[in-house]
């Protein structure tokens, strides 16, 4: 293990094997279903499964943060082969997970516990995490890894549609969209993340204008297409998924693409049925 170890939680939406490969630890989340709640971390419910039933659930599941005492027990557990943490969490504006991260860390004077509001979620997040696991693997020192996480943090760019708004309605995180009527007008929003929550980029009439539309905008705001580093990420969108993969692909033949599950606890805000293109260019 690096001296200097990786924390995130399971909103940063990380596949499994990069995690294990950059030593990455990662916190799951809960997700809630009447009195049935899981762990956000593929063993208690699969993403199949939960995708599954929350098509057929009449009530919409709720998410709730690991417990300071968790963060508690995973930093002390960590800290018995490394130096210190940098724990790089969800947008305080969407969960509670940072604040439960201070608050274990007050209850751990003298520990060297670095804890960050990524001020994003899903692949946003994920692609900072994984930016900072590399950095640790590579053995630069702590101060190193943190420039590296704040250069890329303003790189990033996410474009994401959501099936529906009714999740993000219901689940209060809409953020800066609230004014948006799309269930009213029939129309499908583009939405980003902007100052920690979710916000209006674009609004089309249609499903395929979307897809179109987030590849169009891709094209403004990527100079450097050799540079570019995309994930693609479905709310059980798989074919949706697999179709803006190969446009991406054509269009920009981009370093480095990448096709990723959104998890439990950004599906259970987000809904089925949805897409994320993240990206940045190095």
């Amino acid at each position: 293990m690096s001296k200097i170890a990786i924390v995130t939680d399971s909103t940063s939406d990380i596949p499994k094997n990069m995690a294990k490969e950059l030593d990455i630890k990662v916190i799951p989340l809960t997700v809630i279903f009447d009195k049935e709640s899981f762990l956000d971390d593929g063993k208690d419910i699969t993403i199949s499964e939960f995708y599954k039933k929350i098509r057929s659930s009449e009530k919409l599941p709720t998410t709730t943060v690991p417990s300071p005492k968790y963060f508690i027990e995973t930093y002390t557990d960590i800290l018995k082969e490394s130096e210190s943490i940098i724990s790089i969490h969800i947008s305080s504006k969407m969960s509670g997970t940072v604040n439960s991260a201070e608050m274990a860390k007050k209850e751990m004077p003298g520990k060297d516990i670095e804890i960050i509001d990524s001020e994003y979620v899903h692949l946003p997040l994920g692609f900072l995490v994984l930016k900072a696991a590399q950095l640790a693997q590579e053995g630069k020192s702590k101060k190193e890894i943190l420039k590296g996480i704040y250069d890329l943090k303003p790189k990033i760019k996410v474009l994401f549609v959501p099936s529906t708004l009714e999740y993000l309605k219901k689940g209060g995180r809409i953020g800066k969209a609230k004014g948006l009527i799309a269930s009213l007008l029939e129309i499908k929003p583009i939405l980003t993340i902007h100052d920690g929550e979710v916000s209006q980029f674009k609004t089309v009439r249609r499903w395929s204008q979307a897809k179109t539309e987030l590849i169009e905008s891709m094209k403004t705001m990527v100079k450097n297409p050799q540079n570019l580093v995309v994930a693609i990420g479905d709310s059980d969108a798989k074919e949706d998924a697999e179709e803006m993969y190969e446009r991406i692909k054509e269009t920009f033949n981009p370093k480095r693409i990448l096709r990723v599950d959104i998890g439990t606890i950004v599906g259970t805000h987000l809904g089925p049925g949805g897409l994320c293109v993240t990206f940045y260019e190095e």
